[in-house]
């Protein structure tokens, strides 16, 4: 028991000394956390303090700088006002000065005009004393004279007026025929297009006599297939080894004469093999005359032309008139006149268009007995062209007055066209054979190199020896070449003869 007890108060004592333990070790922690919490505010208000004594400092500065630039900013200020006082003062005293110079001025002024009122009236009395003592002595009033002279200086300008303008006039005829020379020239210098079209050839070589026969076959059904297919009359006759074709519609004679070449060369002729031949060339032409109307249509920069027109051009291809290619023809002609229209201020386009349908008549599809300019008016009508496109097609001939001036251009291009060297009224061999006499009376005089016909045979251009011949022997030969050409050849124009004389050098470096 007494074990017990004293158990018991050991275990009492124990827990009383841990909770006194305890009590002491938490006292001394809680002293330690004060202390050190204690350190860390002290840190604080110290570091507080210094960011304070920073940021006053930093803020000092701050103000301390912007005072200073206020004040230099003031400084500016003022000195710039100083400036404009200074200048506001400097235009009032130069206003001043210009006010007094204008008062001056105008003071000046006033003293002029009073002398010169002055003489004015002296100057009136003067004449006035003047006149009536004319009067006196002329025996008539002032009005009677002033008329008299007025009269006679109105009679002097009427006669100078009529005389100037006379003068006037005779200058402007003979201005006016040199320019349109020059035109006319230019034009024709600038015309760079084909010298001559051959004409489309009506016969067909055989290889044989024996191949007429076929052609006719048996009882002339051959023959007569072909001829109503094509509407073309082919003659046989003893003509050796060639048929002719006659037809006054070109391109139904084109198409007879390509069928039949090919039937002859196949072998195979008979009505279903003259049908297929005849069906297939007639797509193969109708393929040509579009393809030369869309050519000659671009080549002109037409952009808006119609199939009808374009159709009807292309049967111009297969046209001739005198030795000349119709469509040809109409492209020359609506480039001459576009150049003349240029150069007199007419409407090129008018005056283009008008050129190249003006012979559209001709391959116009018609049976009317109409002539070929009353037909392509009424087609270019028809289809819409402008008014004076239609004219320059009626007038080219005269069928019609021109109602404008781009149907005068047209006549003048188509006259120039026809009328032109190698067009026509000459055959190509005989156009040829002329250019090459040109060539050879240039070649026959001593010291020509050689010897070019160009320009359609409106040049001559001559190369010559330079060593042989001076520049005085050119200008004599010149003369000489020409006179010739006056005594030997007939031509239509005139012929420019050109000596071209240089000298030429030549080394080699080894």
């Amino acid at each position: 028991m007494a074990i017990f007890i004293f158990s018991l108060l050991c275990l009492f004592a124990g827990i009383a000394i841990g909770f006194l333990a305890r009590w002491i070790y938490a006292k001394s922690k809680l002293t330690s956390v004060e202390q050190k919490a204690q350190r860390i505010s002290e840190d604080a208000v110290s570091k507080a303090e210094a960011e304070a004594r920073e940021i006053i400092l930093e803020t000092r500065d701050k103000l301390l700088k912007e005072q200073q630039q206020q004040d230099r900013e003031a400084r500016e200020r003022r000195f710039e006002l100083q400036k404009s006082e200074r200048r506001l003062l400097q235009k009032e005293e130069n206003l001043e000065h210009r006010q007094q110079e204008l008062e001056r001025i105008k003071q000046q002024l006033g003293e002029r005009e009073g002398a010169i009122s002055l003489k004015e009236k002296e100057n009136e009395d003067q004449a006035q004393k003047l006149g009536q003592e004319l009067e006196r002595v002329a025996s008539m009033t002032q009005e009677e004279a002033k008329n008299l002279i007025i009269e006679q200086m109105k009679r002097e300008a009427e006669r100078d007026g009529q005389v100037y303008v006379n003068k006037i006039e005779q200058e402007a005829q003979v201005q006016a025929d040199k320019v349109a020379r020059d035109i006319i020239v230019t034009s024709i210098q600038r015309l760079a297009t084909e010298v001559s079209g051959e004409t489309t050839t009506a016969s067909v070589s055989l290889p044989s006599d024996e191949m007429k026969g076929r052609i006719i076959g048996r009882e002339g059904r051959n023959i007569r297939t072909l001829e109503t297919l094509t509407g073309v009359d082919i003659i046989i006759d003893d003509t050796p080894e060639a048929v002719v074709i006659s037809c006054f519609d070109p391109v139904r004679k084109e198409i007879a004469r390509v069928a039949l070449e090919r039937l002859v060369q196949d072998g195979r002729i008979h009505p279903a093999r003259i049908e297929e031949m005849v069906n297939k060339v007639s797509k193969e032409v109708g393929r040509i005359i579009v393809d030369e109307g869309e050519k000659v249509v671009f080549d002109l920069g037409f952009h808006n032309m119609g199939p009808e027109l374009i159709r009807a051009l292309g049967r111009l291809y297969f046209r001739t008139s005198y030795g000349q290619n119709v469509l040809l023809h109409s492209k020359e002609v609506a480039i001459l006149a576009g150049m003349i229209a240029s150069e007199v201020g007419a409407d090129a386009e008018i005056a283009k268009r008008g050129g190249l349908l003006h012979d559209i008549g001709k391959g116009a599809e018609t049976e009317s007995d109409a002539n070929h300019a009353e037909l392509g008016a009424e087609l270019v009508k028809r289809l819409g062209e402008d008014p004076r496109v239609v004219n320059c097609v009626l007038a080219h001939h005269n069928d019609t007055e021109p109602a404008c001036i781009e149907a005068i251009i047209v006549q003048i291009a188509d006259a120039i066209s026809a009328a032109r060297p190698g067009a026509r009224r000459e055959s190509l061999d005989n156009y040829i054979k002329r250019l090459e006499s040109l060539e050879n009376i240039a070649k026959s005089f001593d010291g020509v190199d050689n010897a070019f016909a160009i320009q359609a045979g409106r040049e001559l251009r001559i190369m010559v020896n330079s060593e042989k011949v001076s520049d005085e022997d050119a200008k004599k030969i010149a003369v000489g070449i020409a006179e010739r050409i006056e005594a030997e050849l007939r031509y239509p124009g005139k012929i420019k003869v050109t000596i071209i004389r240089e000298t030429r050098v030549t080394e080699y470096a080894r």
